[in-house]
C-alpha cells in the first residue's frame, strides 16, 4: 500500500514531512490517541486522494472539495470517527459514502475488511481506482444508494456514515453486529455526530461533538 508508482523518492519525502506535522498538529493534538488509528493516517497518502489542482492543500486543518459538489473531511474528523468505531484487524466496516476513498483507505490500513458504498457514480469509479492502484485490496467498492446498506455482507462490527441524514437509517442499524458501533452525523443545518452502539436489548446513542457534513442523498430523501 504505497504511494510510490504516483510520486519519487523526494517528492514522497516532501509529502511524509506534511502528512507528519499533520497527524502532530491536528490529530495527536486534538486527542486522539489510539496507536492503530494514528499509525494508518501516518501511512495513507492523503494528497493522492484528492484532484491534483488542491493536492498542494491535502494536509491542511481543512476539508478539500473532491468534485460532484463533495468534500474530503477534514483530517481530525476521519482520525476522530476512525477511533470511535473501536474496531480491530479482521473487523468488518461498512461505509456509506466512500467519496475519494480516504477513509476506506484508513481504515484498510488498520487491518479492517472494508464494503463502501457510494451513490456518485463518477466519485465511485474514481476512488475505485485509486483505492486499487495503491494496494487497497481489502476494499470493496460498491456504486450504489447506501440507504439500505449492504445485506448480504452483514452483520459489520463497524459503521461508518460520512454524509449527514436528518436521521438515522433503519436499515443500518439493523445491519450492526451485537457491540458494535455506528459513526454518523445527524441533523441538517445543525448537525451532530453520534456514536450509536448495538446492544443486546437494542441501541445506545451518544453525541460527541458539533460538525458540519454534506448532507446524505437518495432514498432517505423520499422517507
Amino acid at each position: 500500500m504505497l504511494s510510490g508508482c504516483f510520486e519519487g523518492a523526494s517528492e514522497g519525502n516532501h509529502w511524509e514531512e506534511l502528512r507528519e506535522a499533520m497527524v502532530r498538529g491536528q490529530v495527536e493534538a486534538r486527542g486522539v490517541r489510539d496507536p492503530a488509528v494514528l499509525a494508518a493516517i501516518r501511512s495513507v497518502p492523503r494528497h493522492l486522494f484528492v484532484p491534483e489542482k488542491v493536492r498542494s492543500h491535502a494536509y491542511e486543518d481543512a476539508p478539500q472539495v473532491i468534485g460532484d459538489g463533495q468534500t474530503i473531511s477534514q483530517p481530525y474528523i476521519v482520525a476522530l470517527m476512525t477511533e470511535l468505531l473501536e474496531v480491530k484487524p479482521g473487523d468488518r466496516v461498512l461505509e456509506i459514502g466512500t467519496g475519494s476513498g480516504y477513509q476506506a483507505a484508513v481504515l484498510a490500513a488498520m487491518g479492517v475488511e472494508v464494503y463502501s458504498m457510494e451513490i456518485r457514480r463518477d466519485l465511485c469509479l474514481r476512488a475505485s481506482r485509486t483505492l486499487k492502484h495503491l494496494g487497497y485490496v481489502n476494499v470493496h467498492v460498491r456504486c450504489k444508494d447506501g440507504y439500505r446498506g449492504w445485506p448480504e455482507a452483514a452483520p459489520f462490527d463497524g459503521i461508518v456514515v460520512t454524509a449527514a441524514p436528518e436521521r438515522v437509517p433503519e436499515p443500518l442499524i439493523g445491519q450492526l453486529a451485537e457491540n458494535g458501533h455506528m459513526v454518523i452525523p445527524v441533523g441538517s443545518f445543525y448537525q451532530e455526530l453520534r456514536v450509536i452502539t448495538r446492544e443486546k436489548d437494542g441501541t445506545v446513542a451518544r453525541a460527541v461533538l458539533p460538525v458540519r457534513f454534506v448532507p446524505m442523498t437518495g432514498v432517505i430523501d423520499q422517507r
